[in-house]
């Protein structure tokens, strides 16, 4: 996962920026920086592949960085970490502009894989049409087929359906589901997970037809690419 452009660790404890660059080398290029201010400049320039931001930097405020990236423009993946986990704390990174937000201290397993999947957006973003087995479907026009069959989704639906096809074969728990779907990046005890899998298998799955969508009792889900 190699890119020209490097990944910007925003982070002053020394310790733990060492760790991060140790984790991502080998598959990103790494560059740290104690107060973001290396990194502002890179992102504006166009080359900063995404940005590691602490929320409190020696000497500057890593919101405030982030809200005059956004407020210019940009749109430079930003991964902020903070020992402040509070809903409020995570609503505020992300209403500033952090793409996702994750608290201290923190599984380095988990940390790489949130880099991966910021990372994987811009690729992601340039691509027009997805295909799962007997299912395609179109990013531009919305049009979403199973073996020819036309399907209408519902706007959420479209979105639900479009993280499984992006991850065919792959397990996809619900918290997966509510932070990259509903977007909701702290605890919610609901079932609307549920209820939108359920309305959206009723439309994928001709009486005829194998189910696409699996659950699997106590993990999650599985598009079954297969079926």
């Amino acid at each position: 996962m190699n890119d020209d452009k490097p990944v910007y660790v925003c982070e002053d404890e020394s310790e733990l920026a060492k760790a991060i660059e140790s984790e991502l080398l080998g598959r990103y290029s790494v560059v740290l920086s104690e107060t973001g201010a290396e990194a502002m400049v890179a992102a504006r320039a166009g080359r900063a592949r995404l940005l590691v931001m602490d929320r409190m930097l020696k000497g500057a405020d890593g919101l405030a960085l982030v809200e005059e990236l956004r407020a210019s423009g940009d749109r430079t993946p930003v991964l902020m970490i903070s020992a402040m986990g509070g809903v409020d704390d995570r609503v505020a990174g992300l209403r500033a502009g952090g793409d996702d937000y994750l608290v201290k201290p923190f599984a380095m397993v988990e940390f790489s894989a949130r880099v991966d999947a910021l990372a994987r957006r811009l690729s992601d973003a340039q691509t027009t049409a997805l295909a799962a087995g007997p299912l395609t479907m179109n990013l531009i026009s919305r049009k979403v087929r199973r073996n020819g069959r036309e399907i209408d989704l519902l706007p959420r639906e479209f979105k639900l359906l479009e993280y499984f096809m992006r991850r065919p074969g792959q397990l996809v728990t619900r918290q997966m589901l509510l932070e990259d779907v509903w977007e909701y990046h702290f605890n919610v005890q609901s079932n609307v997970v549920d209820v939108h899998i359920r309305n959206l298998r009723v439309k994928l799955d001709a009486p005829d037809e194998k189910k696409l969508i699996v659950n699997l009792r106590g993990e999650g889900f599985v598009l079954d690419a297969d079926a």
